[in-house]
């Protein structure tokens, strides 16, 4: 079952939101000092891409947190509000609830990448 949602996932929004979570790792990944936080982006993004099956937990200390204010004003509230603009949208149907619940995870883990860990 995980296979079916990953792939309609993926067509329904996923590629969106992975692909905009590549970019922000590109973008990051131009200074020396941006690449930890563009590996982070990309790790991200194959959570984004298929989201199905996987688990998020939190934690992480002092550093987790510093980066995660840096990030949340640089990158973080525009992939969190368009996680949440498609988590809305996909919620519409009823079909698309399963779908708009995991873009409203994918907008808290926008809003702090760090510490979390991919389970």
């Amino acid at each position: 079952m995980g296979c079916l949602g990953n792939l309609l996932w993926f067509i329904f929004g996923g590629a969106i939101s992975g692909l905009s979570w590549c970019l922000a790792g590109c973008l990051w990944c131009i200074t020396i000092v941006g690449i930890p936080v563009g590996m982070q982006c990309f790790k991200l993004a194959s959570l984004s891409f298929f989201p199905f099956g996987k688990e998020v937990r939190y934690g992480g200390g002092a550093v987790s947190f510093l980066l995660n204010v840096i990030w949340l004003l640089v990158s973080g509230l525009p992939l969190a509000l368009e996680h949440l603009a498609l988590g809305l949208v996909l919620c519409v149907t009823v079909i698309g609830i399963p779908f708009g619940l995991q873009q409203f995870k994918l907008a808290k883990l926008a809003l702090m990448p760090f510490g979390a860990e991919i389970v």
